[in-house]
């Protein structure tokens, strides 16, 4: 199939929408940072079922990375991208660059709170004010229906229902299922950064996160198994564990296993020069 056509300026991309809209379509929306992988094709498989139309976003947004972080060396293949999403279905690329979406005299940040405080809040502080801001302004941009966010961003998801439902934005999120490869590790575009030994290392941490899940399901001491998880990934070869923790999957404050709400287990290691992170269900 042909790739989509890829448009750069929000005009161009509102023209295109209002096109759609004026031929009774709805339109689906997936953002990404680009550097496509089996993952990210799960997200739009999903969005050509929830919408007539998908629009896919590629923009490697700088003002959610730290001053330390991996901006410059972020992964970046547009043509890559654009042939994936022809072979994908997708009807239309926004790829706008910085100047598009932070043009000059750019003032203005959304900033959460709640789901975004904890965890990689702690971690990574601006990481969810860009996240957030991107993602208001995409939402603007593109005016669409739904909005599909998979769940290996598990905290991310989190903060986007907050922030669609606290803004009163007309958009419906819905959450694709991790996608894994076939020894359990999810799909990331930083995975290209892992050396044959750590990416055989990797997995350990999905192993590590379902054993705290049955632990937390069956009422077990949760703290002790989380330090001999912890223990397990370092030995394994894992260099430092972020974090290790079941959370409340709503709210991601402490999990209560008597309340009856859904937990979530979610980590952040690094392995190598590499951070990981990864979630799943209790």
């Amino acid at each position: 199939m042909p790739s989509p056509r890829i448009v750069r300026t929000v005009k161009a991309l509102r023209l295109a929408v209002r096109t759609w809209r004026s031929a009774g379509e709805s339109v689906a929306l997936v953002p990404t940072m680009g550097a496509l992988h089996e993952g990210h094709l799960t997200l739009v498989t999903l969005a050509l079922r929830k919408a007539d139309r998908t629009v896919v976003s590629i923009f490697v947004n700088p003002t959610q990375f730290g001053p330390a972080e991996d901006l410059a060396r972020y992964p970046r293949d547009e043509a890559g991208d654009a042939k994936l999403l022809g072979m994908a279905g997708a009807d239309l690329i926004w790829a706008p660059d910085a100047e598009e979406m932070y043009p000059h005299g750019y003032a203005t940040a959304v900033v959460p709170k709640g789901a975004a405080l904890p965890l990689e809040g702690e971690f990574r502080p601006h990481h969810f004010a860009g996240v957030a801001t991107v993602c208001t302004k995409l939402f603007s941009q593109a005016t669409p229906d739904v909005a599909i966010f998979g769940e290996k961003d598990f905290q991310q998801l989190c903060v986007i229902r907050q922030l669609v439902a606290d803004l009163n934005l007309p958009v419906k999120i819905v959450a694709a299922p991790t996608s894994r490869e076939r020894d359990g590790l999810a799909r990331s575009s930083r995975n290209a950064y892992l050396t044959p030994d750590e990416r055989s290392i990797a997995p350990a941490l999905h192993r590590a996160l379902k054993g705290l899940a049955a632990i937390a399901a069956n009422g077990g001491l949760i703290n002790k198994a989380i330090d001999v998880a912890t223990h397990d990934l370092l030995h394994a070869g894992f260099a430092k564990v972020d974090y290790l923790t079941v959370r409340d999957a709503a709210t991601l404050e402490a999990f209560d296993g008597k309340s009856g709400r859904p937990g979530r287990v979610l980590g952040a290691a690094w392995l190598g020069a590499t951070r990981l992170i990864d979630n799943v269900a209790v």
